[in-house]
């Protein structure tokens, strides 16, 4: 798929992943809508000029993201969104029993099942349903939707089984998704990132942000945004990327 003068749906784009990708895309000559609950992605928006718009959305909100792909489909030069990077989610922390012996909060598990894997697919099929009706390019390729695991989807750690389980249903719907949506040819693809320097870490102690870099065989530090976004960039190029999971991660297993 050629970037320029393509349309792109980027959620969770007030920061991080999604922020990285609307920044690498444009410079390539996209055209993006940016997709998120923080207001951040306003001035977002006016910082990348007349190829970017914002809309403020929940991704596990039907009506929301269909407003989202409505307007995404009149934004570029020709009508239809080409791509979708899904960047939005949230990490939880919790033990099943906690050191009073009392078992987790439920009404936290669901949420993050809800906003991480059942907004993966809420994302996914309005994405689908646009994309189909996309004029065929190169190959006959109409659309490529690319959805973020996690390493954790594979290496869970104590306390991510909230995480771990929305993560590795991410992982588990990319290859039905990618052949159902095959003879619409439309690509389905996820990265599962490792440690990167997203907001998500602002609130781990450096000591412990220090111990992650170290445990990174090569190169010893954190992912950097970019990174994530030039994986994102070569696989909405690369037509024979589908239906496949890949790891950025430096080669990391978590403990």
């Amino acid at each position: 798929m050629d970037i320029n003068d393509a349309t792109f749906v980027i959620t969770g784009a007030g920061s991080g992943l999604g922020a990285a990708c609307a920044k690498r895309l444009v410079a390539a000559g996209a055209q993006v809508v940016l997709c998120d609950l923080s207001d951040k992605i306003d001035q977002q928006a006016k910082d990348l000029g007349e190829s970017a718009i914002a809309m403020h959305a929940d991704v596990t909100s039907a009506d929301d993201m269909q407003a989202v792909f409505d307007a995404a489909r009149q934004h570029g030069e020709r009508e239809g969104v080409d791509g979708v990077i899904h960047c939005a989610g949230v990490v939880s922390v919790a033990k099943l029993v906690d050191r009073h012996g009392l078992p987790a909060d439920l009404e936290a598990y669901a949420r993050t099942i809800q906003i991480n894997l059942v907004g993966t697919f809420n994302v996914m099929r309005l994405a689908a349903a646009t994309m189909v009706h996309n004029s065929p390019g190169q190959d006959g390729e109409r659309g490529v939707i690319i959805n973020t695991a996690s390493v954790a989807a594979f290496d869970g750690q104590v306390g991510q089984c909230a995480y771990s389980a929305s993560k590795a249903g991410v992982v588990g719907m990319s290859l039905p998704a990618a052949r159902e949506l095959s003879r619409h040819g439309v690509r389905v693809m996820a990265i599962a990132p490792g440690v990167f320097e997203t907001p998500m870490m602002a609130d781990i102690p450096e000591d412990a942000v220090a111990a992650l870099s170290q445990a990174v065989p090569f190169p010893k530090r954190l992912g950097k945004p970019d990174e994530f976004a030039r994986l994102a960039e070569q696989i909405i190029t690369n037509s024979m990327l589908n239906g496949e999971v890949i790891r950025l991660d430096g080669g990391i297993r978590m403990q």
